[in-house]
């Protein structure tokens, strides 16, 4: 299908980068492109990683952000007084 098609000049700069990289022509670009971004998704979902760190009896798992506040405070503490 023939179309005509006013490309705004930061996408013609992408469009003419493609054919120059990939050595194909400005059709192809384009049309590589448009399937790209408008393509169907073939994403697979992200899925992260865990670990079992553990459990200590004795420490108070919610507040960690405060413990690990407190003991950074007393890093910088000793790094000042000029304790290693």
């Amino acid at each position: 299908m023939r179309r005509t098609v006013i490309l705004d000049p930061d996408v013609e700069a992408l469009v003419a980068r493609a054919v120059r990289e990939q050595a194909v022509t400005f059709t192809r670009a384009v049309n590589d492109a448009i399937r790209l971004g408008l393509g169907p998704r073939t994403d697979r979902a992200f899925i992260q990683a865990t670990f079992d760190l553990g459990f200590r009896p004795g420490v108070v798992y919610d507040k960690a952000l405060r413990i690990s506040g407190e003991l950074e405070d007393d890093d910088l503490v000793r790094k000042a007084a000029g304790e290693t």
